[in-house]
């Protein structure tokens, strides 16, 4: 069968309430992406998963097909079926709220995860058992009234050791150990906050919350020691291992600049993906990539219209052609050609704070 053919989509969200009492649910959701996506029903994914499960991070193994791991407000489970069926796994705490898993690069059998409040762990064993990593310590640069998180977490798979994790909303932190050990990347971010257009205060008492206010990270092999920040003022670029932050102005290219999430194919380390909107609750949002390690971007997602936030993107790890990208209010892209073509489907209808997408 082929990788088209075999291909799956799996999106997951929250549970999401107006002030008006409205409330929407969260869950996890696959389909193929076949012929058939624009119209086939989304398959609400339960077995063995923790009720009302809510899926803010969703990663596939990157050699083992069918092995798909998603984060939830009960730790990390793992599905060996494609997520027909899933297992909680040896991980300490019970009821810890998981907001990012990322494997290391290099080490298939090594995995990182970040919770809220922040919380580190490590797992050297394929996700078996994960262990706390108690010096990695939220600096809490911002006061907000959420719990900070750990939204994002990434490898360098350049220097071994080298790992960094995003703060929601308090920064960046880098390891150089493997997370034994860790120090603040901060400092720059908050004096980028200086210049005017970089301010941003929503929730706290500082100018510099839109620079601290972390979405994702991402480090490429073609350009290691360089690791890429998305955050609410738009995409940044590591030099010296994070010790400075520049200005991607990815503003040159597009006329949305919030971002929301960076990814590096895993088939080609200079192509990147960012998803850019107009804020954290817009009403439009796209996504971008780049063929020269975030020198330049273009849109990729044409003919797509996203009526909400584009929250993340995915690749297929077996498979370059299909790419994936999915907006707050439950609206999943989908191309099997590089971007020639975009075919849309939408989430269950009460389903309106989706965070994850993943294809494989």
């Amino acid at each position: 069968m082929s990788a088209q053919a075999s291909a799956r989509i799996y999106a997951g969200g929250g549970h999401f309430a107006l002030k008006n009492g409205t409330k929407y649910r969260g869950g996890l959701f696959r389909k193929p992406l076949d012929g058939a996506f624009g119209e086939s029903q989304w398959e609400w994914l339960t077995k063995g998963l923790p009720e009302n499960v809510e899926a803010r991070v969703i990663v596939l193994h990157p050699t083992r097909r069918g092995v798909i791991y998603v984060g939830t407000q009960d730790g990390p489970y793992r599905s060996s079926d494609g997520g027909d069926s899933w297992e909680r796994l040896g991980f300490p705490d019970r009821g810890a709220v998981v907001w990012a898993m990322a494997f290391h690069p290099a080490k298939p059998d090594v995995m990182y995860l970040g919770t809220a409040p922040v919380k580190l762990y490590r797992s050297t064993d394929g996700g078996d058992n994960w262990h706390r990593l108690p010096a990695a310590v939220s600096p809490e640069h911002c006061k907000m009234d959420f719990p900070t998180r750990t939204i994002g977490i990434a490898a360098d798979p350049g220097r071994d050791g080298e790992v960094y994790a995003a703060l929601e909303v308090s920064g960046v932190l880098r390891s150089s150990d493997g997370g034994d050990s860790w120090s603040d990347l901060s400092a720059p971010l908050i004096r980028l906050a200086g210049q005017p257009h970089l301010k941003s205060r929503i929730g706290s008492d500082s100018d510099a919350e839109g620079m601290l206010d972390s979405h994702a990270i991402a480090v490429s092999s073609a350009a290691s020691g360089e690791p890429f920040l998305a955050v609410r003022m738009g995409l940044f670029r590591g030099t010296a291992r994070g010790t400075d932050w520049q200005d991607v102005e990815v503003g040159r290219y597009s006329p949305l600049t919030y971002c929301r999430d960076v990814k590096v194919s895993p088939h080609d380390a200079r192509v990147m993906y960012a998803c850019l909107s107009t804020s954290s609750r817009g009403n439009a949002g796209s996504l971008y990539r780049s063929d020269d390690v975030g020198a330049s971007w273009k849109r990729f997602d044409h003919d797509v219209t996203a009526h909400a936030t584009m929250m993340s993107s995915c690749v297929n790890p077996h498979d370059a052609a299909q790419v994936c990208c999915v907006s707050r209010c439950g609206e999943v892209f989908a191309t099997a050609d590089t971007g020639a073509t975009w075919k849309a489907s939408q989430l269950p209808r009460d389903v309106q704070d989706v965070y994850a997408v993943a294809c494989g």
